[in-house]
């Protein structure tokens, strides 16, 4: 264990909690009021029993860090009840829970790199490549003379998020989505 400063905690990040309990966050917020002072507002779950809490530091807090490992994996595949990686060093493969992943899970892709937080050997978090391509298979039709404007239409994209991309772009078109939101970067290049 070691401490630091609650502004610099980050997700996926183990910390013990003041119940002695180590809990894995989920999100973090730094919020500063016009008065007052800074806090960082942290969703974490407890790793013994999944329990979510959210707590709220002072910036400048000491919160007790965990050493975890994060190690370079490649996703193989959903068994159904967990999503098996692969350590590409030792080809070890490792099972992720549904709950750990979330809603990460709709970005995964085969063979995709993913960091995975691992703890006494326990999978506590998994962080995806911040952006990743994705086909739209469904959105408005293109309108001729149409061009980049403020406005932009809804699509669903091949893992069934849906997002808003520019007015000009149809079915079909691969684009590059942040993972963090699913939101449109630019249209994929070709591969």
């Amino acid at each position: 264990m070691v401490k630091v400063i609650a502004s610099s905690i980050r997700k996926g990040n183990v910390i013990e909690h003041s119940d002695g309990k180590l809990y894995v966050v989920l999100t973090i917020q730094n919020i500063h009021p016009g008065k007052g002072t800074p806090v960082s507002q942290v969703d974490m779950r407890r790793i013994t029993d999944g329990i979510k809490i959210t707590e709220r530091f002072k910036t400048t807090e000491q919160v007790e860090k965990a050493f975890v490992e994060d190690t370079k994996h490649n996703y193989l595949y959903d068994d159904g009840e967990n999503y098996v990686f692969m350590n590409p060093d030792n080809y070890e493969q490792v099972m992720v829970p549904r709950s750990v992943m979330g809603d990460d899970a709709r970005y995964l892709q085969e063979n995709m790199e993913v960091f995975l937080t691992i703890f006494n050997e326990i999978p506590l978090a998994a962080t995806l490549p911040t952006r990743v391509i994705l086909e739209i298979t469904d959105t408005e039709p293109t309108t001729k003379g149409q061009t980049a404007s403020s406005s932009y239409k809804p699509a669903m994209l091949e893992n069934g998020v849906r997002t808003m991309v520019p007015p000009y772009i149809p079915t079909g078109t691969k684009i590059v989505v942040l993972t963090e939101d699913g939101s449109y970067v630019e249209r994929a290049k070709e591969q």
